[in-house]
């Protein structure tokens, strides 16, 4: 599983939110599930389909990505990912951050 929390410039302040994502990493890590940060919601909101047309983007802030517990990451970018979790990791980074462009 992998676990995205998002968030935009102004939202970086909102302690709600900050106590909301330690809560989930806090779960996330004692269940094993790798965590990504992603800086940039409303693109990501764009890039999975989350916008309405004409309207504001859905509430992206929290994202989890299953996969079948038997197999293992079929699909190419998201084994770039979990590795990529894995090995931050390893570097002592336990929550990596992407910046994603506009």
């Amino acid at each position: 599983m992998l676990c995205l929390l998002a968030t935009d410039e102004e939202q970086v302040e909102d302690v709600a939110l900050q106590i909301h994502f330690t809560l989930i990493q806090a779960f996330c890590c004692e269940n094993d599930i790798n965590i990504l940060r992603v800086s940039n919601m409303r693109r990501l909101a764009e890039i999975l389909g989350g916008v309405k047309p004409g309207g504001e983007p859905m509430d992206m802030h929290c994202v989890l990505v299953t996969n079948p517990q038997l197999t293992t990451w079929k699909d190419p970018a998201l084994s770039k990912v979990n590795l990529f979790c894995r090995d931050s990791r390893i570097l002592d980074q336990w929550v990596p951050i992407i910046n994603l462009p506009d």
